[in-house]
C-alpha cells in the first residue's frame, strides 16, 4: 500500500540504494545467473515488504502461507523498517530477498543495475493489469514486475464544514474555477478551504490537469518548463496568496488526512489510503470523495503503486513467479482490498471492487485519466529537489521552480543513458 508517508519517505535513502545497485551487471545482477532450484523440490523463499500497518502485514502473511501450503514450499515474510536502504544493502551484499516491494521511484535504479529479474513475459494475462502501471514498471520495453495494487488521487471534502459554509452538493467543484471559489467560501473560522502536501505526488495532479507533465510520455525528454506547468503552479499559488489554500505544515498537520480529520481543512487532495486512515483515526468525521476538478487540459490525477520485484540473484525465480501470480490474482487482490484498503491493479478486479465499494468511485474512475509516475534511473533526487522548491511556492516564482526542475531533469536523463 502506498501511503502519504511512504511517498514522502521514499527518497530519503535514494543515494544509498542507487549507489548499491549501479555496480550490478545489466545482464542479471551480480555476475552470472544463479543456479535455479527445480520446481519439484521444497523451496524456502524470503519476502521483504514495507507495510502500512498490522492489517497489511497480516494479509500478506496469510496470502503467502496459503500459497506455501498449496505448493509445499516455505515463505518467510520480513518487515522492512526502511525498504530502500535494506534492499540497497542486500543487493550490494549479493544476498537479496527472493521477492520484495519495489517503489516506483527506485524501480529504474534497480532495473538499470540488473538487480531485478524481468518476468513480465511469463504472465499470460499481463494485459489485465492497469496500462499506466504496466508502463511504470517496464524497463527497456519489457514488463519487469507486476504492480501489486493501485492508487489514485481524488478530492476529499469534509461534509460538515461544507454545509456550515452554506454549500450544497450542487457546489461540488468540477473545474479549477469552481474549486477556487469553493475554497474561498470554506476558508473561515480557522478552517482552510484546501490543504495539501508540498510534493509532486499531490501538486503534480495539477500539472496533468493543465495539460502538462514533467516529461514526455516516453520519458526521453523533459517538458517541465512549459506554459501548461507554469499555469498549474500559478493557479495554486494564487489560492495560497488568497489564503484559501495551504500546505499541511501550515495548519499543523502531518498529511492531508490529518488536516481533514482534525477540521483544519475543508478539502484535501489524497489517495485511497485516506479511506482506511479516516476509519481508524477519525471515524466520526463525515466526508465525501469527489473526482479532482478538471483543469484547462481536462481531467487528471496521478497513479501510484509498488510492484512485486523478484531478485535477479534469486535461485527461486520460477517459484517466485508462481507466488507473484498468486499474490496478484483477482481474488487475492480483492482480499487485500478488504483487509487494508488498497485498490486492485487488475482491471477485472477493479471493476468488482468498484461495485463493492461505491464510496471509492472517484478513485476508481481516476484510473482512466491518470498519469503514471516518473521512473527514470537517478530521477528520485531530481524530484526530491522539486519537492523542496515547491515548499516556497506561495512566495516563489513558478517559472524559476520549473526551470530548475527542467535543468536537473535533463542532467538526470543524460546520466540515465
Amino acid at each position: 500500500m502506498v501511503t502519504s508517508r511512504t511517498l514522502a519517505a521514499a527518497a530519503v535513502c535514494a543515494a544509498v540504494a542507487l549507489g548499491a545497485v549501479t555496480g550490478c551487471s545489466s545482464s542479471g545482477g551480480f555476475g552470472t545467473s544463479p543456479a535455479q532450484q527445480s520446481s519439484g523440490a521444497h523451496q524456502s523463499l524470503t519476502v521483504l515488504i514495507a507495510t502500512s500497518g498490522e492489517a497489511e502485514t497480516a494479509a500478506v502473511k496469510a496470502a503467502t502461507a496459503n500459497w506455501a501450503q498449496r505448493t509445499g514450499n516455505t515463505v518467510t515474510v520480513q518487515i522492512a523498517s526502511n525498504i530502500n536502504q535494506q534492499l540497497g544493502q542486500a543487493f550490494a551484499g549479493g544476498n537479496p530477498p527472493d521477492l520484495f516491494y519495489v517503489n516506483s521511484d527506485q524501480f529504474a535504479n534497480y532495473a538499470k543495475g540488473g538487480s531485478l529479474y524481468a518476468y513480465g513475459d511469463r504472465i499470460p494475462d499481463a494485459a489485465d493489469f492497469s496500462e499506466q502501471l504496466r508502463k511504470a514498471f517496464s524497463y527497456d520495453g519489457r514488463l519487469t514486475c507486476l504492480p501489486k495494487d493501485s492508487s489514485t488521487l481524488a478530492l476529499a471534502v469534509n461534509t460538515d464544514l461544507w454545509q456550515r459554509a452554506g454549500l450544497t452538493e450542487a457546489d461540488y467543484p468540477t473545474t479549477w474555477q469552481q474549486l477556487a471559489d469553493d475554497a474561498g467560501k470554506l476558508t473561515r473560522d480557522g478552517v482552510t478551504g484546501l490543504v495539501t502536501a508540498p510534493d509532486y505526488q499531490r501538486v503534480g495532479a495539477l500539472l496533468k490537469q493543465a495539460g502538462g507533465w514533467i516529461t514526455n510520455p516516453e520519458q526521453t525528454a523533459m517538458t517541465a518548463d512549459s506554459p501548461a506547468d507554469r499555469q498549474a503552479l500559478e493557479y495554486l499559488q494564487g489560492m495560497m496568496k488568497a489564503g484559501s489554500a495551504k500546505y499541511v505544515a501550515e495548519v499543523d498537520a502531518g498529511w492531508g488526512g490529518e488536516a481533514l480529520g482534525k477540521g483544519r481543512a475543508a478539502m484535501t487532495i489524497e489517495g485511497n489510503w485516506l479511506k482506511g486512515a479516516m476509519a481508524k483515526d477519525y471515524p466520526d468525521v463525515p466526508y465525501k470523495v469527489l473526482p479532482l476538478p478538471a483543469g484547462p487540459g481536462g481531467p487528471g490525477t496521478l497513479a501510484f503503486s509498488n510492484c512485486w520485484g523478484i531478485a535477479a540473484k534469486s535461485s527461486h525465480q520460477a517459484a517466485g513467479v508462481d507466488l507473484v501470480r498468486h499474490l496478484t490474482g483477482a481474488d487475492q487482490q480483492l482480499e487485500f482490498a478488504k483487509a487494508f484498503g488498497v485498490m486492485p491493479s487488475r482491471t477485472s478486479a477493479l471493476a468488482a471492487y468498484a461495485q463493492k465499494y461505491p464510496e471509492s468511485k472517484a478513485w476508481v474512475d481516476g484510473v482512466a485519466h491518470s498519469q503514471p509516475p516518473v521512473t527514470i534511473a537517478g530521477f528520485n533526487q531530481v524530484l526530491t529537489q522539486f519537492n523542496t522548491d515547491l515548499q516556497s511556492l506561495r512566495t516563489g516564482d513558478p517559472a524559476t521552480i520549473l526551470g530548475a526542475l527542467q535543468r536537473n531533469g535533463e542532467q538526470a536523463l543524460k546520466n540515465a543513458k
